[in-house]
């Protein structure tokens, strides 16, 4: 059996101009219109796939001068990150489907009502940082077209503008993104392809597998990143089966093109993601290919803004959603107008964040399809709290930031340092934060569901 969604009621229907579409509800407890098929699905995650930040993230794999992967050691922990990372992506698609509630309103069947507002505030904060983070990110590739490092302020009224207007009507975008965005999408990435691939590459670390499964990780985490967003847009598909598959071949196709394409550009840059750009910029009529996948970008910033009004309707339900997205999209903009960069301390932030929902998506599964959610979720405003559930999911947290302790502040990584120290462990080449965190959450979650005497209390 599978949960329903919060005190569902016939959908309302917003409809955009010149289009018969139906469109998301606009508050939480009416249930979700089902339009979107697999090509829709395809298209929207093939879109959040390819970014600007994904062509600058392939210095995250090559790893730093002097001791870079080799760049079929590099391919390989790409395709092998997608995969795992996307699959994952995958089975938070399908809940969202078999739900039919967005991301955070799911959880209240895994912790209650209550206790899910501790994630729903998280992932508030992660999504306004990447929102505003994507702006800055447009701005940046429009100068980058533009040939000029002014008018940044133009640029992000612009792109916020852009962003707060693809929220409105959300459906009626994504059906935007499949029938026009990717086509042009895909030219570009097979323009740059060409271009970049016939100038050839420098391999720097020619036969080096050293740091494998940390560049392994780190394409993990990207996908695991959009965990807390999938089931805001698979609430709306037709059947399960074309939002698992949609999600999963999408993102996978995309993400590991957007990361090679990234990798030749930065070693063809000799490994400055600073200049990255520039390398798309100098190709013939690069420009113009550029400005497409500039425009592109404000997909990205679409999904932060709508995923973050979604999550604040597991707070306030009855907000009508037009209000939650506009509100929001004013904010990002206008955040986005005062910072010019983020700190390290910040980047840092958000992946303290992201390393939250890989545990969260172990218990979310295995209470899903073998706990309780086998017998349907209350996903009601009245949802009773399953403090137990907490636990698990702590430990999956404790266990990734054992292996990998996030540099967010200095008391906090001495803290897991020195808890290494004091059981004399050194993470090892193979010790996989991300992968170890999900395994021990889910059998914890699994000992939780199945023992007898924790089970009556879970």
């Amino acid at each position: 059996m599978t949960a329903a969604s919060p005190s569902p009621s016939p959908v309302t229907v917003l409809e955009p101009p010149g289009t018969d579409r139906a469109e998301a509800p606009l508050v939480l407890d009416t249930a979700p219109a089902r339009t979107l098929g697999f090509r829709d699905q395809f298209a929207l995650w093939a879109n959040l796939g390819i970014s600007l930040i994904g062509f600058t993230s392939a210095a995250t794999v090559l790893g730093q001068p002097g001791s870079e992967l080799s760049f079929t050691a590099s391919v390989v922990a790409i395709v092998a990150g997608t995969v795992i990372g996307t699959a994952m992506l995958g089975v938070a698609a399908l809940i969202g489907t078999r739900t039919g509630a967005p991301a955070m309103a799911v959880l209240r069947g895994l912790f209650g009502t209550r206790l899910s507002y501790l994630p729903t505030v998280l992932n508030i904060l992660q999504c306004l940082g990447w929102g505003v983070y994507e702006l800055i990110v447009i701005a940046w590739g429009a100068q980058t077209v533009a040939g000029t490092q002014g008018w940044r302020w133009l640029f992000v009224l612009l792109a916020g503008a852009l962003t707060t207007a693809l929220t409105i009507w959300p459906l009626g975008s994504i059906a935007a993104l499949r029938k026009y965005v990717a086509i042009a999408v895909g030219v570009a990435m097979v323009y740059f392809t060409v271009q970049l691939g016939r100038q050839g590459w420098p391999d720097p670390g020619a036969g080096n597998w050293h740091g494998f499964l940390k560049a392994t990780d780190a394409i993990i985490a990207v996908s695991i990143s959009f965990v807390p967003l999938a089931a805001d847009y698979t609430r709306h598909s037709r059947t399960g089966r074309a939002s698992f598959w949609g999600t999963f071949s999408g993102y996978t196709v995309a993400q590991v093109w957007c990361y090679l394409l990234g990798l030749i550009a930065l070693l063809q840059s000799h490994g400055n993601a600073d200049n990255l750009l520039d390398s798309f910029a100098g190709v013939a009529a690069g420009w113009a290919f550029l400005l497409v996948l500039v425009l592109r970008e404000a997909d990205q910033s679409f999904a932060n803004v709508y995923s973050t009004a979604m999550s604040v309707h597991n707070l306030f339900p009855r907000v009508d959603r037009r209000l939650l997205t506009g509100g929001i999209g004013l904010l990002v903009t206008a955040l986005a107008l005062q910072i010019k960069e983020f700190t390290d301390s910040y980047y840092a932030f958000l992946g303290l964040i992201g390393s939250v929902f890989v545990p969260l998506l172990a218990v979310l599964a295995v209470d899903f399809f073998l706990g309780r959610g086998r017998r349907g979720w209350d996903l009601g405003q009245q949802a009773p709290a399953r403090p137990l559930m907490l636990l698990p999911w702590a430990l999956g947290f404790a266990v990734y930031q054992f292996l990998a302790p996030t540099a967010v502040a200095g008391w906090w990584t001495g803290f897991w340092t020195g808890l290494q120290t004091a059981v004399h462990f050194t993470p090892q080449q193979w010790s996989s934060a991300s992968l170890l965190s999900f395994l021990v959450a889910g059998l914890a979650t699994l000992a939780v569901i199945r023992l007898p005497w924790l089970a009556e209390r879970a």
